[in-house]
């Protein structure tokens, strides 16, 4: 598996990239299609942030954790990658048997922040304060209910590969999950 490094506000150390080139190496034993890792090490406010992100074939696994411990951190965002694999371990083993959802098309989508008025700001109009752009994949409802939970967002745009428009499934308050799903008319 390829693996990239990046440090942020931190002396890069062959140490630390040694230890943490072994611990995503792990992963290769739940996934024979784990194809390459971004690991971003970063010290903020003396606590040290580990984000991994893993590419296991279609799907994305991340993993983010902060201690006071570079090392502790790494370990405890892979722990939570473990602990996602081996939650959906079954599920992954058998969506490779499946075929690939080639028919229908990923899309780009674009997501904006905007800040809204506040007392300091009575009467100002929105401003966009970060923007990201991303593809909405074609997959099932079942496998972006599982790419929302592996990189844990409370939300995921994504291409239904049965209707191949738009949708997007989110997190509950309750607990449960729902569903948007965009019809072109």
């Amino acid at each position: 598996m390829q693996t990239s490094i990046t440090f942020r506000n931190l002396e890069a150390s062959e140490s630390i990239k040694s230890y943490a080139r072994e611990k995503v190496d792990r992963v290769n034993k739940y996934l024979d299609k784990a194809s390459d890792a971004h690991v971003v090490l970063a010290l903020e406010r003396h606590l040290h942030h580990a984000d991994i992100t893993v590419h296991a074939g279609p799907f994305l696994l991340r993993g983010r954790e902060k201690s006071e411990d570079m090392y502790a951190s790494i370990d405890l965002a892979m722990d939570k990658i473990e602990r996602q694999l081996k939650r959906y371990k079954e599920k992954l083993k058998s969506h490779r048997a499946q075929p690939h959802h080639a028919e229908a098309a990923a899309v780009t989508v674009r997501h904006d922040v905007v800040s809204v008025d506040g007392p300091e700001r009575p009467s100002a109009a929105p401003q966009v304060i970060r923007t990201n752009e991303f593809h909405a994949k074609p997959m099932s409802v079942e496998e972006a209910v599982m790419q929302m939970d592996l990189i844990e967002n409370d939300f995921l745009v994504f291409t239904n590969a049965t209707s191949r428009e738009v949708n997007v499934v989110y997190r509950r308050k309750d607990g449960n999950y729902g569903l948007i799903e965009a019809r072109a008319r």
